[in-house]
């Protein structure tokens, strides 16, 4: 674009430092003096005069020196009258003079930053074929990328030797990395000494396939919490009683998990009693249960929130939908958002809160907005006397019933915060907050307010449920947390129960030494083998070389009754094992503890009931990925990745979770070697 206007000496006056004053007799370096000569016009007053067209510009005035960026514009941008004729009569070339008769016109160039050993790097064709592959994976684009023309263009500018690879080529790239990949998870997943747990989680489709996501959380060596996705599996007939039997069938046969299961976690919307009893007996066959199953089968955390806050939404259906389009009336016109914000200014209503539509189908943002809104009320009250066509305005007693729902809503908006997090956590954070939401909601549907027990018992009735299938999983894991161990147990359950918390309180404690006895149990025949014949030569020395314990013990007829008294001795020492770390005093409650980095430091000392924490934390309470922990809807598969043959859409999907997995892990790594540091 030309300038058509001249440019004045005050254009670009900048502070001139002392450092900065010219020297006469330093040469200047910009290529810019090739056009211009130096004037000096006065005392302190130096001028740019174009060699062509003889216009002056500022340069120095005082203490302020103008640049060189407007004299540059003068000649590049042809504003030089001289200069422009004879450049539409002898068009220049890059790197040549204009018209060749050397006149010393060309327009000021940019000095070229000369980087030195890019040239001597060689091309690298399967490099390059694997970043590509490894880009679609990670930035889910389509595979199609690699024939669209831009894309073409844009890499035979890049490196015009670069063979850009077919769609037949790079799907196959694709699989080999994923397969790769796999080898390496299922090497570390081979080597770990504890159980893994799964979950299930269904996606649709527009051509009514379903797609079940099996991911697996475990504890590796370093006592790093890990979560992957293994499988992906298209299900012709998802509503089928059987269909999620199949998928953990090949699950479990695939990464070589058989017997090795310790959870399953499924989202409910999904599966019903059917379904649940077919896996049931699968698993009770095809891999051992601890505690009777108990901890086999667990709901949805993040769908058993969402479903509550449907059901609380859709009571307030009408009185919601005012606020929306309130805040639609706003929010969709210049005009009227700035009478709303003249309003809030002369109310001096302190609000920072930023109006903003909802998505129906986050439930997040409908919680968000509401608040938004009841802190703006005032606001809305006034728009509806100053403001003719605004006529949806909630009555008061309606404000106060949507702050009463919003104050509800703030603890199941809590309590699914924490599934947000990249890193997902250990069970036992759980506890407390599933514990507070039943709390909170048994105590409102006995509320003498009749909005607030009407609105809340519904709600009330559906958790207890989730409550009560949950409770023992997640209160053996809170037991294994060394803050607070059975103590907030006690202290919980005399909240909800009362008096009838004991009878509580006992199935915990029975439950958590069962579960260590069976742990105990199945340690035995591992010892057994490990000491071998190590244990045999052992006894062969024993009688050998204690020939005279061996004679008292014949003698008076007893030896039955040793080996009982050392059966006991043994065992009640791996019982104390338990009872020692339940009788230790709690550890202060930190803000920031690693619970499983105190775990791996104290694997020696209690060595059966590391193994046994190591499983528990692992078992997850939720389905879904992060970004859709506040989602309404079953997650849908898009038209192009259900075209995709499913061992394809496999590699993407699963490819992609663990590329993004070991980059928050080397995330991770560094920040604890930084904290380290700086302990240190």
């Amino acid at each position: 674009m030309e300038l058509d206007y001249p440019i004045t000496p005050t254009d670009n006056y900048e502070p001139l430092s002392s450092e900065a004053q010219p020297n006469k007799r330093r040469r200047k370096k910009s290529i810019v003096w090739e056009h211009f000569t130096i004037e000096t016009v006065g005392p302190g007053c130096t001028k740019a005069c174009c060699k062509l067209c003889k216009k002056s510009f500022a340069y120095i005035t005082g203490s302020k020196l103008a640049g060189t960026s407007h004299l540059k514009r003068h000649i590049a941008l042809g504003i030089c009258p001289v200069f422009r004729q004879k450049n539409q009569q002898s068009p220049f070339t890059p790197g040549s003079k204009t018209g060749g008769s050397g006149s010393g016109i060309d327009p000021p160039k940019k000095r070229q930053r000369v980087t030195h050993g890019l040239a001597s790097i060689p091309f690298d064709q399967d490099r390059c074929s694997y970043e590509i592959a490894k880009m679609i994976i990670l930035h889910d684009y389509p595979l199609h990328i690699v024939e669209h023309s831009g894309f073409i263009d844009f890499i035979r500018t890049l490196q015009p030797q670069f063979n850009i690879s077919s769609f037949n080529t790079v799907q196959g790239d694709c699989v080999d990395m994923y397969l790769r990949e796999k080898q390496s998870l299922l090497n570390l997943i081979s080597g770990i000494h504890g159980h893994v747990s799964l979950t299930l989680d269904l996606w649709t489709s527009n051509q009514t396939l379903g797609y079940v996501f099996l991911t697996g959380y475990f504890i590796d060596g370093d006592w790093n919490l890990q979560r992957r996705v293994l499988n992906v599996f298209m299900l012709p007939s998802p509503e089928s009683d059987y269909a999620l039997n199949q998928a953990v069938v090949a699950c479990l046969s695939d990464w070589h998990l058989e017997g090795r299961l310790f959870a399953l976690t499924v989202d409910q919307s999904f599966s019903n009693e059917t379904s649940i009893g077919n896996l049931r007996g699968l698993l009770s066959v095809r891999n051992p249960l601890m505690l009777n199953g108990q901890l086999l089968i667990g709901k949805c955390y993040a769908r058993v929130l969402s479903r509550l806050v449907q059901d609380a939404l859709g009571a307030m259906q009408e009185t919601i939908q005012k606020i929306r389009d309130s805040v639609k009336y706003v929010n969709t016109s210049e005009s009227h958002k700035e009478k709303f914000d003249e309003l809030k200014e002369q109310l001096q209503v302190p609000s920072a809160k930023y109006l903003s539509i909802d998505d129906q189908t986050r439930w997040n943002t409908t919680y968000h907005m509401l608040v938004s809104a009841c802190e703006l009320k005032e606001v809305f009250n006034c728009l509806d006397t100053s403001d003719p066509d605004y006529k949806m305005t909630p009555s008061m007693e309606e404000w106060k019933q949507v702050e009463t729902l919003c104050t509800y809503l703030k603890h199941l908006f809590d309590a699914s915060n924490i599934l947000t997090n990249p890193s997902y956590p250990s069970s036992n954070t759980f506890f407390l907050e599933v514990s507070k939401i039943q709390i909170e909601l048994t105590h409102a549907a006995m509320s003498q307010d009749p909005f607030v027990s009407n609105l809340i018992k519904p709600l009330q009735e559906k958790f207890d449920k989730y409550w009560k299938d949950c409770y023992l999983v997640l209160a053996i894991a809170v037991v294994l947390d060394p803050r607070f161990k059975m103590k907030l147990v006690e202290f919980t359950f005399s909240k909800i129960y009362g008096e009838n918390a004991e009878s509580w309180i006992r199935a915990v404690n029975d439950s958590v030494h069962e579960l260590f006895l069976e742990y105990i149990a199945r340690a035995l025949p591992l010892l057994a083998i490990e000491e071998g014949n190590e244990g045999i030569m052992k006894t062969e020395t024993q009688q050998e070389g204690s020939q005279e314990g061996t004679q008292v013990s014949t003698v008076d007829g007893l030896s039955d009754f040793e080996t009982y008294i050392n059966e006991i001795t043994s065992s009640q020492h791996m019982k104390s094992e338990l009872d020692q770390y339940l009788e230790e005093s709690l550890l202060p409650r930190a803000q920031e503890f690693d619970i499983l980095g105190w775990w791996k430091l104290n694997k020696l000392k209690y060595p059966t009931l590391s193994k046994m924490a190591s499983d528990v934390l692992s078992i997850p309470v939720c389905t879904v990925a992060p970004d859709s922990v506040f989602d309404t809807d079953l997650r849908k598969m898009d038209n192009y990745r259900s075209s995709l043959p499913p061992m394809t859409l496999e590699a993407l999907i699963c490819a992609k979770d663990w590329f993004q997995s070991e980059s928050l892990s080397s995330a991770s790594t560094q920040v604890s070697n930084a904290i380290v540091k700086m302990e240190f």
